[in-house]
C-alpha cells in the first residue's frame, strides 16, 4: 500500500461524517475524476500520433479529430509566471488566429472563461495584444460543440488582473519569507 492513498484515509477524514448517499456521491465523482484523466491522457496522446478517430458525435471523437484538423499542440502548458499559469487541453497559433479547445467529461455547465484566461496567458508569455489577434474557443462536452470568439477587451482585463494579482502575491511572499 506504500505510495497509494484510500479512499477512506485518516488524513481526508471529512467521509467519518457521510451518510451513504454522500459517501455514494463522492466515490462517484472520484472515479469521474480518474476517468476525465485518462480521457485527457489518450486524447493528448492520440492528437500528438496524429490517430484520427472514427466520424462520431462521440466529444472525444470530434475534440480529437478537430484538434488534429486544426494541427493543434495538446496539453500546452501557458505560464506567466509561477503563480499563474496552466495547460491548454489543446491549442494553436497561425496567421493571428489563436485557437484553444477545451474537453471537458463532466456533466457540470461549463464557461469560457477558462478559455479566456489561457488566451490570456498565452498572450502575456508571448507578448501579443489581443486585439491584434482573433481568439476562437470551443469547448467539448457531452456530444456538443460550443464555439466562442473571445472579446480582446475581457482578454485585455484578465491579463491586467494577472499582472496585478501576481505582482500581490509576489509582493506578500517577500514579506512572509523574510
Amino acid at each position: 500500500m506504500e505510495g497509494r492513498h484510500a479512499f477512506l484515509s485518516a488524513s481526508k477524514y471529512h467521509w467519518t461524517n457521510y451518510d451513504d448517499e454522500k459517501l455514494d456521491q463522492t466515490f462517484l465523482n472520484a472515479i469521474a475524476a480518474q476517468k476525465g484523466t485518462a480521457l485527457h491522457e489518450y486524447a493528448a496522446l492520440a492528437i500528438k500520433l496524429g490517430q484520427k478517430q472514427p466520424r462520431s458525435n462521440k466529444t472525444i471523437c470530434k475534440y480529437i479529430n478537430d484538434a488534429i484538423g486544426f494541427k493543434m499542440e495538446p496539453e500546452q502548458v501557458l505560464c506567466y509566471s509561477p503563480n499563474a499559469f496552466g495547460t491548454a487541453d489543446a491549442i494553436s497559433f497561425r496567421g493571428n488566429v489563436l485557437r484553444i479547445h477545451d474537453l471537458k467529461t463532466g456533466i457540470t455547465p461549463t464557461s469560457f472563461r477558462q478559455l479566456e484566461i489561457y488566451a490570456a496567458f498565452f498572450c502575456l508569455e508571448y507578448r501579443e495584444r489581443p486585439d491584434s489577434l482573433e481568439i476562437i474557443m470551443a469547448i467539448y462536452q457531452n456530444d456538443d460543440v460550443k464555439e466562442a470568439v473571445a472579446i480582446a477587451a475581457d482578454v485585455t482585463h484578465i491579463m491586467e488582473r494577472i499582472v496585478t494579482f501576481d505582482e500581490r502575491i509576489n509582493n506578500i511572499k517577500r514579506e512572509v519569507y523574510l
